[in-house]
Protein backbone atom coordinates (compact mmCIF):
# COMPACT_ATOMS: atom_id res chain seq x y z
CA UNK A 1 0.00 0.00 0.00
CA UNK A 2 1.62 3.81 -1.33
CA UNK A 3 -1.65 5.99 -0.42
CA UNK A 4 0.03 8.09 2.26
CA UNK A 5 3.09 8.41 0.23
CA UNK A 6 1.38 10.15 -2.79
CA UNK A 7 0.56 13.46 -0.04
CA UNK A 8 2.65 15.86 -0.61
CA UNK A 9 4.19 15.94 3.35
CA UNK A 10 6.87 18.37 3.19
CA UNK A 11 4.52 20.99 1.72
CA UNK A 12 0.86 20.11 2.59
CA UNK A 13 2.20 20.67 6.51
CA UNK A 14 5.34 22.66 6.55
CA UNK A 15 4.98 25.40 9.35
CA UNK A 16 4.34 27.92 6.30
CA UNK A 17 0.99 26.48 5.66
CA UNK A 18 -0.20 25.38 8.48
CA UNK A 19 0.07 29.10 9.59
CA UNK A 20 -1.77 30.27 6.42
CA UNK A 21 -4.57 28.25 7.57
CA UNK A 22 -4.27 29.75 11.13
CA UNK A 23 -4.92 32.57 9.77
CA UNK A 24 -7.80 31.59 7.26
CA UNK A 25 -9.15 30.89 11.18
CA UNK A 26 -8.54 33.95 12.92
CA UNK A 27 -8.36 36.59 10.25
CA UNK A 28 -10.75 38.44 12.62
CA UNK A 29 -8.62 38.73 14.98
CA UNK A 30 -4.73 38.87 13.09
CA UNK A 31 -4.57 43.26 12.78
CA UNK A 32 -2.29 42.51 10.62
CA UNK A 33 -3.51 43.20 6.83
CA UNK A 34 -1.09 41.68 4.55
CA UNK A 35 -1.45 37.58 4.20
CA UNK A 36 1.95 37.34 3.15
CA UNK A 37 3.26 39.30 6.24
CA UNK A 38 0.82 37.73 8.32
CA UNK A 39 2.34 34.00 8.20
CA UNK A 40 5.76 35.49 7.88
CA UNK A 41 5.52 36.32 11.35
CA UNK A 42 3.15 33.54 12.92
CA UNK A 43 5.96 31.61 11.71
CA UNK A 44 8.44 33.09 13.30
CA UNK A 45 5.84 33.05 16.46
CA UNK A 46 5.27 29.74 16.43
CA UNK A 47 8.63 28.56 15.48
CA UNK A 48 9.71 30.56 18.52
CA UNK A 49 6.83 29.63 20.79
CA UNK A 50 7.89 25.29 19.96
CA UNK A 51 11.52 25.67 20.81
CA UNK A 52 10.57 27.72 24.07
CA UNK A 53 7.87 25.38 25.26
CA UNK A 54 10.69 22.60 24.42
CA UNK A 55 13.02 23.97 26.11
CA UNK A 56 11.27 25.43 29.59
CA UNK A 57 7.54 24.62 29.60
CA UNK A 58 5.19 27.05 27.79
CA UNK A 59 3.97 28.00 31.15
CA UNK A 60 7.33 29.40 32.18
CA UNK A 61 7.40 31.23 28.67
CA UNK A 62 6.98 34.84 29.08
CA UNK A 63 5.26 37.17 26.23
CA UNK A 64 9.05 38.86 26.58
CA UNK A 65 10.49 35.55 26.13
CA UNK A 66 8.95 35.04 23.42
CA UNK A 67 9.31 39.07 21.59
CA UNK A 68 12.71 38.23 22.02
CA UNK A 69 12.95 34.51 20.42
CA UNK A 70 10.93 35.75 17.33
CA UNK A 71 12.48 38.77 16.76
CA UNK A 72 9.17 40.87 17.02
CA UNK A 73 8.53 43.48 19.55
CA UNK A 74 5.68 43.13 22.26
CA UNK A 75 3.05 45.06 20.28
CA UNK A 76 4.01 43.31 17.30
CA UNK A 77 2.92 39.96 18.97
CA UNK A 78 -0.13 42.03 20.24
CA UNK A 79 -0.98 42.08 16.46
CA UNK A 80 -1.56 38.41 16.41
CA UNK A 81 -3.11 37.75 19.89
CA UNK A 82 -4.85 38.87 22.85
CA UNK A 83 -2.84 36.93 25.28
CA UNK A 84 -1.14 33.60 25.50
CA UNK A 85 -4.24 31.21 26.07
CA UNK A 86 -5.35 32.65 22.42
CA UNK A 87 -1.69 31.86 21.05
CA UNK A 88 -2.31 28.58 22.74
CA UNK A 89 -5.33 28.18 21.21
CA UNK A 90 -4.42 28.86 17.49
CA UNK A 91 -1.58 25.86 18.09
CA UNK A 92 -3.97 23.47 19.70
CA UNK A 93 -6.77 24.21 16.75
CA UNK A 94 -4.47 23.64 14.42
CA UNK A 95 -3.39 20.50 15.32
CA UNK A 96 -6.80 19.05 16.02
CA UNK A 97 -8.29 20.28 13.32
CA UNK A 98 -5.52 18.99 10.91
CA UNK A 99 -5.41 15.35 12.49
CA UNK A 100 -9.39 14.80 12.33
CA UNK A 101 -9.21 16.16 8.63
CA UNK A 102 -6.22 14.41 7.05
CA UNK A 103 -7.68 10.94 9.11
CA UNK A 104 -10.97 11.30 7.74
CA UNK A 105 -9.58 11.66 4.42
CA UNK A 106 -8.65 8.15 3.40
CA UNK A 107 -9.36 7.27 0.01
CA UNK A 108 -12.44 5.26 -1.06
CA UNK A 109 -10.72 2.08 -2.15
CA UNK A 110 -8.54 2.26 1.20
CA UNK A 111 -12.57 2.72 2.94
CA UNK A 112 -13.97 -0.22 0.98
CA UNK A 113 -12.01 -2.50 3.25
CA UNK A 114 -11.04 -2.67 6.74
CA UNK A 115 -7.82 -3.90 6.95
CA UNK A 116 -6.51 -1.98 4.48
CA UNK A 117 -8.57 1.15 5.60
CA UNK A 118 -6.33 0.35 9.25
CA UNK A 119 -2.85 0.33 7.72
CA UNK A 120 -4.01 3.42 6.26
CA UNK A 121 -5.09 5.36 9.20
CA UNK A 122 -1.63 3.95 11.21
CA UNK A 123 0.66 4.86 8.26
CA UNK A 124 -0.95 8.10 8.06
CA UNK A 125 -1.18 8.83 11.54
CA UNK A 126 2.72 8.12 12.26
CA UNK A 127 3.88 10.11 8.57
CA UNK A 128 1.68 13.32 9.87
CA UNK A 129 3.40 13.60 13.32
CA UNK A 130 6.33 12.78 11.51
CA UNK A 131 6.15 16.20 9.94
CA UNK A 132 3.91 18.13 12.58
CA UNK A 133 6.06 17.01 15.39
CA UNK A 134 6.82 19.49 17.28
CA UNK A 135 3.18 20.81 17.34
CA UNK A 136 1.88 17.14 17.90
CA UNK A 137 5.17 17.35 21.35
CA UNK A 138 4.03 20.39 22.39
CA UNK A 139 0.31 19.18 22.53
CA UNK A 140 0.89 16.56 24.60
CA UNK A 141 3.89 17.30 26.93
CA UNK A 142 2.20 20.34 27.80
CA UNK A 143 -1.44 19.29 28.18
CA UNK A 144 -1.26 19.23 31.94
CA UNK A 145 -0.70 22.55 32.34
CA UNK A 146 -3.49 24.43 29.91
CA UNK A 147 -6.14 26.04 31.09
CA UNK A 148 -9.58 24.07 31.91
CA UNK A 149 -10.77 24.80 27.37
CA UNK A 150 -7.81 23.93 25.80
CA UNK A 151 -7.19 20.69 28.27
CA UNK A 152 -10.60 19.88 27.21
CA UNK A 153 -9.23 20.57 23.03
CA UNK A 154 -6.65 18.41 23.42
CA UNK A 155 -8.89 15.57 25.17
CA UNK A 156 -11.69 15.90 22.51
CA UNK A 157 -9.06 15.55 19.90
CA UNK A 158 -7.69 12.44 21.20
CA UNK A 159 -11.29 11.12 21.62
CA UNK A 160 -12.25 12.05 17.91
CA UNK A 161 -9.10 10.44 16.84
CA UNK A 162 -9.64 7.39 18.50
CA UNK A 163 -13.33 6.95 17.27
CA UNK A 164 -12.20 7.03 14.01
CA UNK A 165 -10.42 4.03 14.52
CA UNK A 166 -12.58 2.77 16.44
CA UNK A 167 -15.44 3.34 13.51
CA UNK A 168 -12.97 0.87 11.08
CA UNK A 169 -12.60 -1.34 13.73
CA UNK A 170 -16.05 -1.50 14.26
CA UNK A 171 -16.86 -2.34 10.17
CA UNK A 172 -13.83 -4.96 10.68
CA UNK A 173 -16.05 -7.14 13.11
CA UNK A 174 -19.43 -6.00 11.52
CA UNK A 175 -17.79 -8.39 8.07
CA UNK A 176 -16.12 -10.53 9.85
CA UNK A 177 -12.19 -8.74 9.30
CA UNK A 178 -11.39 -8.46 12.95
CA UNK A 179 -11.98 -10.59 16.19
CA UNK A 180 -12.44 -7.86 18.90
CA UNK A 181 -14.14 -7.98 22.61
CA UNK A 182 -14.05 -4.38 23.24
CA UNK A 183 -14.08 -2.04 20.41
CA UNK A 184 -13.32 1.14 21.87
CA UNK A 185 -11.04 -0.15 24.50
CA UNK A 186 -8.73 -1.81 21.53
CA UNK A 187 -9.08 1.87 20.04
CA UNK A 188 -8.01 3.45 22.91
CA UNK A 189 -4.52 1.16 23.11
CA UNK A 190 -3.42 1.74 20.13
CA UNK A 191 -3.13 5.40 20.40
CA UNK A 192 0.07 5.07 22.69
CA UNK A 193 1.51 2.83 20.13
CA UNK A 194 0.97 6.04 17.66
CA UNK A 195 2.40 8.76 20.19
CA UNK A 196 5.67 6.79 20.71
CA UNK A 197 6.90 7.43 17.59
CA UNK A 198 6.74 11.04 18.01
CA UNK A 199 7.11 11.61 22.04
CA UNK A 200 10.02 9.13 22.12
CA UNK A 201 12.41 9.72 19.01
CA UNK A 202 15.54 9.70 21.09
CA UNK A 203 14.67 5.89 22.15
CA UNK A 204 14.05 5.03 18.14
CA UNK A 205 17.09 7.27 16.94
CA UNK A 206 19.57 5.60 19.12
CA UNK A 207 17.75 1.94 17.92
CA UNK A 208 18.18 3.13 14.30
CA UNK A 209 14.96 2.47 13.39
CA UNK A 210 13.93 4.16 10.33
CA UNK A 211 10.02 5.65 10.55
CA UNK A 212 9.13 2.91 7.71
CA UNK A 213 10.25 0.05 10.10
CA UNK A 214 7.86 1.66 12.98
CA UNK A 215 5.06 1.98 10.69
CA UNK A 216 5.65 -1.77 9.80
CA UNK A 217 6.23 -3.35 13.43
CA UNK A 218 2.97 -1.27 14.76
CA UNK A 219 0.81 -2.29 11.72
CA UNK A 220 1.89 -5.82 12.62
CA UNK A 221 1.28 -5.58 16.00
CA UNK A 222 -2.12 -4.15 15.70
CA UNK A 223 -3.37 -6.44 13.39
CA UNK A 224 -2.18 -9.21 15.42
CA UNK A 225 -4.01 -7.63 18.00
CA UNK A 226 -7.49 -7.61 16.30
CA UNK A 227 -7.66 -10.78 15.16
CA UNK A 228 -7.49 -9.86 11.43
CA UNK A 229 -9.22 -12.40 9.25
CA UNK A 230 -9.16 -11.16 5.85
CA UNK A 231 -8.51 -8.07 3.92
CA UNK A 232 -5.71 -7.07 1.11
Amino acid sequence: MDFVKQRQWSSDFSTEALCTRILERHRDSVRVQKPHVAVANLVRIIEATLKLSNRQGFHATSLRDLAQASGLSMGGLYSYFDNKTTLLSMILGEVAITATEVLSDAPEPVVDDPATHLRWLIETHIRLTEVMQPWFVFAYMEAKSFPSAERRLVIDSEAATQEIFAGVLRRGVENGTFAIADIELTASLIKPLLQDWYVKRAKYRRRKTSIDQYIAAVSAFIEAAVGRTGGA
